[in-house]
């Protein structure tokens, strides 16, 4: 997340071996062509949220891809905020309006053990829009603690992980656990590896297919004897998002890569996850689209290598393991560029609503859908937290 700064471009860059953004695909397979699918913008912008004029307080930035699911009440929740959560709520997409009641605030503690220095509500799942499990991204800021960090840069000194929380009130408030539940983290504790970020972070929706629940999270990889992680964007899969301890990462052969909390067990040689998908930094959304079944995947990338422009992209697959090579859905300078180069604006962080999904938790699309985002105004070469969150319509087209 952008801690209303700029982020650095190379905390972004989840390529393989961590190769320059844009050089090379990461370690995930590409599908023959011809494309699954075809995206097209239809329409203008029109605007969602904008931190100026509607918000709380200076929290309520947009500052992650929006999330949305139906209440009991057939009420939307809808969270992509800063870390001080705050809900839109609504009847429906056209009419949503901030909620003031901070669900789920972050603590700001030293202590990396209690995963409570910066939290953002990234991903939920309801079944009965009454409990709700939350997923969590995660950041100790070792700069801001004393004595935690060697650095005072802040990428230097980042450790993210991403942990859960539980609603039992429709998102009304969200709690943590005691200890800490932590669905993904490296197996070492904040202080190995200073110097560079570390962890796992940014996960996407939760998607739904059968029995299963699966989301994507990027990770920035590690080299520990005998249990190496590639940098990459990781598959996870459960039979019930309401226990956080039963996700697993796919491994290139199974779903059986458990990342539990180094602070509660003892670290160990653990199994790694294969990464997926040419992704060269998180994935924005994840949706599956109606009558083909095949899955449909949004995120931003930066000017350079594979990519001919700066703006956002959409891939497919059948599988969620094998996805065809990304195109162009959107052109405009991102929150990857240099915003010193990139002009008065940046957009960053998109996903796809569908406001027919036949799902409560928006995991499904039909022939069109709401290309959601956010748009950052830059002074000189600062990213401001002046940001609107907006959407367009989108066409999508999906071949047998």
């Amino acid at each position: 997340m952008s801690r209303l700064t700029r982020p650095s471009r190379a905390a972004l860059t989840l390529l393989c071996g961590l190769v320059p953004l844009g050089g090379l695909w990461p370690c995930g397979s590409l599908a023959a062509e011809p494309p699954l699918s075809a995206l097209t913008v239809t329409g203008p912008e029109r605007v969602i949220f904008s931190a100026t004029r509607d918000a709380c307080d200076g929290a309520d930035v947009p500052d992650a891809p929006i999330r949305a699911f139906r209440d009991a009440t057939g009420g939307l929740a809808v969270f992509g905020l800063h870390y001080r959560n705050r809900a839109l709520r609504g009847p429906d997409l056209d009419h949503l309006k901030i909620d003031c009641r901070v669900v789920l605030d972050s603590g700001g503690k030293s202590d990396p053990a209690l995963y409570d220095d910066r939290s953002w509500i990234t991903a939920t799942w309801t079944e009965d829009g009454t409990r709700v499990a939350a997923l969590v991204h995660h950041e100790f800021q070792a700069n801001e603690h004393e004595g935690r960090c060697r650095s005072k840069v802040y990428m230097e000194c980042w450790y993210n992980t991403i942990t859960a929380a539980a609603s039992r009130d429709g998102g009304a408030q969200f709690a943590r656990s005691s200890p800490p539940a932590v669905v993904a983290g490296a197996p070492f504790r904040q202080e190995e590896g200073q110097g560079r970020h570390r962890g796992f972070f940014n996960p996407s929706n939760i998607v739904g297919d059968g029995r299963w629940r699966y989301f994507l999270a990027s990770t920035t990889g590690w080299d520990r004897p005998g249990s190496d992680q590639p940098a990459g964007v990781c598959l996870f899969r459960s039979d019930d998002p309401a226990d956080p301890g039963r996700w697993r990462a796919w491994t290139g052969t199974s779903f059986t890569a458990a990342f539990p909390d180094p602070y509660r067990k003892a670290p160990k040689l653990a199994d790694s996850c294969r990464p997926v998908g040419p992704f060269p930094g998180p994935v924005g959304a994840l949706v599956r689209q109606r009558g083909t079944g095949a899955w449909i995947a949004v995120f931003m990338a930066a000017k350079g290598g594979t990519f001919a422009e700066s703006g956002f992209y959409w891939t497919a697959s059948r599988d969620l393991l094998t996805w065809d090579v990304p195109r162009l859905l959107m052109a405009s300078a991102t929150l990857y560029d240099d915003p010193c180069k990139a002009g008065p604006r940046l957009v960053a962080y998109p996903s796809l609503l569908d406001p027919e999904a036949t799902g409560r938790n928006f995991d499904d699309v039909g022939e069109r859908a709401l290309l959601t985002y956010a748009t950052l105004r830059v002074e000189g070469c600062t990213v401001t937290s002046d940001r609107d969150l907006v959407r367009r319509p989108v066409a999508v087209k999906v071949w047998p």
